[in-house]
């Protein structure tokens, strides 16, 4: 018989916790049963499987690569059971279910947002979830099914063979800066003058990171030696509203910053466009929520692309 066909979701369970601790005893009190019991039960599946899971060493349990691959599907049978009760309890209570949404700085002041009233108003009933993050982690949140949906700078280097993706649209990348900042006195900004502050950027190799990076490659400017790297949007605001610091956004999120009043876009060309993709797997598609989800973000990349363009024309 399949091995397969022998699991349950405790032992699912026990493989995790396995892998979490790397120690049996640990393991077993947590699982509640006993050492042994635990240990046969390991001895017993590797055995099913013809493929040696953990390393016996003296600090503990080391999973092989094929345990790591086993992990890695144990843990995404139990992110899709945790949707999956998460989707009925939603709609016990009477919504439309659950979709979770993964957000990059690129996207989580416009795009996602606006895509979420959407949302709301086809189906007011539904509960949604929005988690900000880099590019790096969201992708392996979806990977691992813990979220239905990554909305941010296109990284193809990131995408899951399970993955799909779509464009949404080009945007160009801004400087930004705190509205009473000293280079919106000059006649006219120029590299050297954006030099002489301290800039904020994202983490070494993010998308936007990337793409500010060839810029400056471009335009035969260095990154400025004096910097502070952050990948939170929140603190980012705060340090450039509070200081001469410059930093970086995409065309939507500096613009739509910019209407609030929270900063200001510095009136010099960066060269180069990013792209705002969407990703999702095809199971998760299947569900109402997600798949209304989806084509929300299509509705809201559409309606803000006319802005867009007309901001990139009216650069300075």
């Amino acid at each position: 018989m399949d091995w397969t066909h022998r699991l349950r979701l405790r032992n699912l369970q026990m493989l995790l916790t396995l892998a979490e601790t790397g120690n049996m005893s640990q393991s077993a009190t947590l699982l509640n049963t006993t050492q042994p019991g635990l240990s046969k039960w390991l001895k017993d599946l590797e055995e099913d499987i013809g493929l040696p899971l953990f390393e016996r060493q003296a600090r503990g349990l080391r999973p092989t690569a094929y345990g790591e691959s086993l992990i890695q599907h144990a843990r995404r049978i139990e992110a899709q059971l945790d949707t999956a009760r998460d989707d009925l309890d939603a709609m016990r209570e009477g919504g439309s279910g659950l979709v979770a949404i993964g957000t990059s700085g690129a996207s989580s002041a416009d795009t996602v947002p606006l895509a979420m009233l959407l949302l709301l108003q086809r189906m007011p009933r539904v509960q949604a979830r929005v988690i900000e993050n880099t590019m790096d982690r969201l992708m392996n949140q979806l990977a691992h099914s813990e979220i239905d949906i990554v909305v941010g700078r296109s990284a193809p280097e990131l995408q899951d063979r399970n993955v799909r993706a779509e464009a949404l649209y080009l945007e160009p990348l801004h400087f930004v800066a705190r509205a009473r900042h000293p280079v919106f006195s000059l006649d006219k900004v120029d590299w050297p003058d954006m030099q002489r502050y301290r800039w904020v950027v994202w983490p070494r190799g993010t998308p936007i990171r990337n793409a500010l990076e060839a810029a400056l490659a471009e335009a035969g400017y260095p990154l400025p030696n004096d910097t502070v790297e952050s990948n939170s949007t929140i603190l980012n605001l705060t340090l450039l509203n509070n200081s001469d610091m410059i930093g970086l956004a995409s065309h939507r999120t500096a613009s739509r910053l910019q209407a609030l009043g929270a900063l200001r876009i510095v009136p010099l060309r960066l060269a180069g466009f990013g792209a705002i993709s969407m990703y999702w797997r095809d199971d998760g598609a299947n569900r109402a929520a997600v798949a209304a989800a989806l084509d929300c973000l299509r509705s809201a990349a559409r309606r803000s692309t006319g802005d867009a363009v007309a901001g990139v024309e009216g650069d300075g």
